[in-house]
């Protein structure tokens, strides 16, 4: 049986409890320096306030380290692991192989940190390969971050060849173009490492594509030009659909991408992954098990088309297929498909759907040129005609809509939404005085015996002796009248207030208990030669080496389709991306390897 671990993002505190709330088994958050994410950094202090409200759910925290390192920063790199150390994080997720854990074996001479936490091996690492994880297996990780581009066959054969290695998997979330931790563009345009968690999103810019004598190149499809196009811009990852398919071919981790997102956001995907996990592992109890303890209890319908989203795919989850991964029109959130405009009129808008509109929804659609335009909803008549805030140009009959912003829905996750209790059971007896036993669904318990005077009662207590243990609405628990069994030799009476008290001690000890309970995975010796420090300069990569192929992407790929003829010796030469400041970047492309690489400008 495998233990299967939801992993959900935290821009901050408030983030992650909501993040444990609504169901995940690990929740990854930013350190207060040194994460791929400069602004998503957090206390010490609110870190160790995270990990204590997880604990006792069975719940790890991981702490993003990913950034490469400065060797003048090595020594506050050092101070700070430490501290995250005594607030009881679980792992750190590194990028520089100079975080070490405590036990390796460095070359002499040679500037480390050593933690005597658990480390993660970053997706910035690419692990591509059965070699890479074997690699990072010999230098003491415990768990793997695979690339994102990665088939499912691909995962497969890493599992098989290293089957010891937990293997985390994005599955939900933005998408970077270029292969995990070999993209340079930010750094070299702008000055913004996204290897020091900096990103400019390069990759979301509009480029103009163009043959080696500057013609800008038409959609052979369309005939349009592909002018100001947001060529590198991928949609977002969704392989909700995959998740038994990748629990097959060995993934422990399902991880959900968005550390600079809302708490809306992350409500809403943790508890639709929470769902579909559930499903599979209560089909599979022999194979699958949650990773934490607790039910989380959902007051809203969780739909990931409702939170900010680029559109979907399932990003190369089974080789190249028909389906496209980038979105060209625009970088910006589209939404849900809503339906078709029927008509429009002086200051409304009829539509053809099915979805249920309301004031203040954000509606969007493309225009003739291909930009993304939108409004507002401001109200809906008895006809269900859409009432603009301001009238929208060039909205014409025929034309669909998507829904980028669901007021109902946002109104609804702006409550609180989720509680997660642990079920148990209470025993009461009579014996050595009056024992009071909880047992926790996953088999803790804490039992504490009180020296309290056997004063025969008037009246039957057992209705009010259960009404107090009921009384959990402050703990993590959760019981019915038929889990407390009240075992004892007479009537006896013992205060509200007393067995109140019981209660609390006993509920903080089992807190406590589950608490200390994490397992700790067996640490993996470390050798000298597994922790070579990493060349951070880039020098010889070029911009990005990434996996989307715009030949392929408008049907011009000589090795898997059949290019237009017409188009042939446009699309065959040299081409180039241009930005709109007049700098030109070309393409390489490896039709072996199916790569498609961005250059420096020559």
């Amino acid at each position: 049986m495998r233990h299967i671990e939801l992993l959900s993002p935290a821009r901050d505190l408030a983030c992650g409890i909501e993040a444990i709330r609504h169901g995940a088994d690990a929740v990854y958050i930013g350190a207060p320096r040194f994460g791929a994410r400069a602004a998503a950094g957090n206390s010490v202090a609110d870190i160790a306030s995270l990990v204590a409200y997880a604990h006792p759910y069975g719940v790890r925290i991981y702490v993003t380290l990913n950034t490469l390192l400065r060797d003048d920063e090595l020594t506050a790199v050092q101070l700070l692991v430490d501290e995250l150390a005594a607030a009881g994080v679980d792992a750190l997720i590194t990028q520089d192989k100079r975080i070490v854990p405590a036990s390796a074996t460095v070359p002499r001479g040679m500037a480390c940190v050593r933690s005597g936490i658990a480390l993660h091996s970053s997706t910035q690492m690419d692990n591509r390969t059965p070699a890479d994880v074997q690699a990072r297996l010999r230098a003491g990780y415990e768990q793997t971050v695979l690339a994102r581009e990665l088939a499912v066959a691909d995962i497969r054969a890493i599992h098989s060849a290293v089957p010891q290695m937990p293997l985390e998997v994005f599955v939900h979330g933005a998408l970077c173009v270029s292969l995990s931790g070999r993209c340079y563009a930010s750094q070299y345009c702008f000055g913004r490492s996204a290897n020091r968690g900096e990103c400019a999103q390069f990759c979301r810019l509009p480029f103009t594509l163009t043959d080696a004598q500057g013609h800008t190149l038409t959609d052979p499809r369309t005939g349009l030009p592909l002018h100001q196009r947001h060529l590198l811009s991928l949609k977002d990852m969704n392989r909700s659909a995959h998740l038994e398919e990748l629990m097959d071919a060995g993934v422990s981790s399902f991880k959900i991408e968005g550390r600079l997102k809302d708490a809306a956001y992350v409500k809403n995907t943790t508890a639709y992954y929470r769902r579909r996990i559930d499903q599979i592992i209560a089909r599979r109890p022999a194979d699958y098990a949650r990773a934490s303890c607790g039910v989380s209890t959902i007051s809203f319908h969780p739909d990931v088309a409702k939170s900010f989203n680029r559109g979907f795919t399932d990003y190369y989850l089974h080789g190249r297929t028909p389906q496209t991964v980038f979105q060209p029109l625009t970088p910006k959130a589209i939404g849900e498909g809503v339906g078709r405009v029927e008509a429009v009129r002086h200051y409304a808008v009829a539509v053809s759907s099915q979805a249920v509109f309301h004031a203040g929804d954000g509606l969007c659609y493309f225009d003739r040129e291909g930009h993304l335009q939108g409004f507002r909803v401001n109200s809906i008549d008895a006809a269900g005609r859409l009432h603009p805030a301001t009238m929208p140009d060039g909205l014409t009959a025929g034309t669909p809509l998507f829904r980028n912003v669901d007021a109902a829905f946002e109104a609804a996750l702006a409550r609180p939404t989720a509680e997660r209790r642990v079920p148990a059971s209470w025993h009461l007896t009579d014996a050595d005085g009056f024992t009071l036993t909880l047992r926790a669904s996953t088999g803790h318990t804490a039992t504490m015996r009180f020296d309290y005077p056997h004063e025969t009662a008037r009246t039957p207590q057992d209705g009010a002796l259960r009404r107090q243990l009921l009384r959990l609405g402050d703990t993590i628990f959760a019981c019915t009248e038929a889990d407390i069994t009240i075992a004892m030799s007479r009537e006896w009476f013992i205060p509200a207030s007393v067995l109140g008290e019981w209660r609390r001690q006993v509920c903080a000890q089992l807190t406590a208990t589950m608490a200390a309970a994490l397992p700790q995975r067996p640490q993996t010796a470390v050798t000298e030669a597994d922790v070579t420090p990493d060349d951070a300069d880039g020098r010889t990569w070029p911009l990005m080496t990434c996996r989307h192929c715009l030949r392929y992407a408008y049907g011009q790929c000589p090795r898997h389709q059949t290019p237009d003829p017409a188009a042939a010796r446009q699309w065959g030469g040299t081409l180039h991306l241009a930005l709109a400041d007049g700098r030109t970047f070309p393409l390489h492309f490896d039709c072996q390897r199916c790569l498609m690489t961005v250059e420096r400008p020559r």
